[in-house]
C-alpha cells in the first residue's frame, strides 16, 4: 500500500532533503528507521528537494510498504523514537497508488523569516540582517509587482534543468512579527534558489539600492545576475503543501 507521511523537520544539520553520496539527509535518515520497522527497504519519494540547511514546518512524502499498516498512531511513535529529535513525523495516511508527493502536489507555501535585532534565540533560524533603514512598505509593494509575472527566469539557479521558468503565484506579503519580519509565498510551484533570490532583490529595494520599477527590468531581463543577492538558507522554511482531496482512500 502506499502513503503518506506528514513531518516537519529542522535542516540545520542535513544537506538538505534528497540523498547525497557523502552527507547526511532528511530522506535518507527517515528512509532508514521505516524500514528498520518493516523490515525491508524503503524508498521515500518527497514532495520537493530542499536545500542544505532549509526547513520544513510541513513537509511531504510517500512511499510503498509490503504491508498494510493497521495501528497508524503506534507506527508514528515509532518512528519517532527511532528519528533525531530534528525531525518529527505528525501523520501517515493512505493514499491512491498513483499518488506521487510531488507531481501531485497543486501548491507550495514558504516562509522567510528575516531578523532586524540581534537575538541569540533567532539566530539559527532566521536571517541577521544588521540594516535597520529597510523599507517595508515599499518592499511589499514591490512583491506585489510578482503577480503581474509568470516566468521567473531571472530568481531561478544558474544552469538549473528544467523544462519552464513559469510559476503562478497565488500568494505573497511581508508581515510584522514580535521580533521580526515573515515574508510569505504561495506558488503553484517554485524554481530552485528561487524564493532565497525574490527576498534578496526585496532587501535590495527596501535599502533604496534599485527604485520599485526597476523589478519589472530585472524580470523581463530573464538574468539571474541582474537579480539581487540570494540570502541565506537558514531563514527559509517550506510550511505547507496542498494536495486534491481525491487522492486520500477510505479505509
Amino acid at each position: 500500500m502506499r502513503y503518506l507521511l506528514e513531518l516537519s523537520f529542522d535542516g540545520s544539520n542535513y544537506h538538505g532533503w534528497q540523498v547525497q553520496p557523502k552527507s547526511s539527509s532528511v530522506q535518507e535518515t527517515i528512509e532508514k528507521c521505516i524500514s528498520t520497522i518493516l523490515e525491508k527497504k524503503i524508498n521515500l519519494v518527497g514532495a520537493g528537494r530542499t536545500d542544505a540547511g532549509v526547513h520544513a514546518l510541513y513537509f511531504c512524502a510517500h512511499f510503498d510498504s509490503p504491508k498494510k499498516i493497521t495501528n497508524k498512531k503506534d507506527f508514528i511513535h515509532k518512528l519517532n523514537s527511532f528519528l533525531p529529535n530534528d525531525i518529527s513525523v505528525k501523520n501517515i495516511i493512505a493514499v491512491n497508488e498513483n499518488f506521487h508527493a510531488r507531481f501531485d502536489a497543486i501548491s507550495r507555501t514558504y516562509i522567510y523569516k528575516l531578523n532586524l535585532v540581534k537575538n541569540p534565540f533567532l539566530v539559527k533560524n532566521s536571517y541577521y540582517l544588521k540594516n535597520k533603514n529597510l523599507s517595508f512598505s515599499k518592499m511589499n509593494l514591490a512583491a506585489l509587482k510578482l503577480y503581474n509575472y509568470k516566468d521567473f527566469k531571472c530568481f531561478s539557479k544558474s544552469n538549473s534543468d528544467v523544462k519552464t521558468f513559469n510559476c503562478e503565484i497565488t500568494n505573497l506579503k511581508w508581515t510584522k512579527q514580535t521580533d521580526y519580519w515573515i515574508f510569505e509565498i504561495s506558488a503553484n510551484r517554485f524554481l530552485r534558489n528561487m524564493v532565497r533570490a525574490i527576498v534578496g532583490t526585496l532587501i535590495e529595494i527596501g535599502k533604496k539600492k534599485y527604485n520599485i520599477n526597476y523589478l519589472d527590468d530585472i524580470i523581463l531581463s530573464r538574468d539571474r545576475e541582474k537579480a539581487g543577492y540570494s540570502v541565506p538558507a537558514h531563514g527559509l522554511y517550506l510550511s505547507n503543501i496542498i494536495y486534491p482531496k481525491n487522492i486520500f482512500i477510505n479505509e
